[in-house]
């Protein structure tokens, strides 16, 4: 099996996608190096832990340790999110929910697989 099989690297895949996408396309051009970038990094370490734990999955308390690394990367980027609608440099409420949303299950996902490898780790 590889990391591209699971869930919730799928997931967070789609997400730095869309997040790099609208910080580029929806944000004032100043935000694009404050906040902006930090939604960015934010958002592919999500998927960057969710790998470098895979790898070391052989590890139990490695592949957990990475796993809530993205876990609270997801975390930062709903933070990162929430501050920049609210500091109004993300003026659409569509594109705002829609992320938030998405970025909520993904951490619900996170937290749910966390728990299985915590349960029944297998290699």
């Amino acid at each position: 099996m590889s990391y591209r099989k699971l869930e919730v690297w799928a997931l967070a895949r789609e997400l730095s996608v869309d997040i790099h996408r609208m910080s580029l396309r929806d944000l004032p051009r100043f935000e694009m190096y404050e906040v902006g970038q930090q939604i960015r990094r934010s958002a592919k370490s999500i998927r960057a832990n969710i790998v470098e734990g895979y790898g070391r999955r052989r590890y139990k308390q490695e592949f957990i340790r990475f796993l809530v690394f993205a876990s609270s990367s997801c975390d930062e980027t709903i933070d990162h999110l929430e501050t920049l609608f609210e500091t109004k440099s993300l003026t659409d409420q569509t594109i705002y929910d829609a992320l938030s949303k998405r970025l909520k299950m993904l951490g619900r996902k996170l937290t749910l697989f966390i728990q299985s490898v915590e349960r029944g780790h297998r290699t």
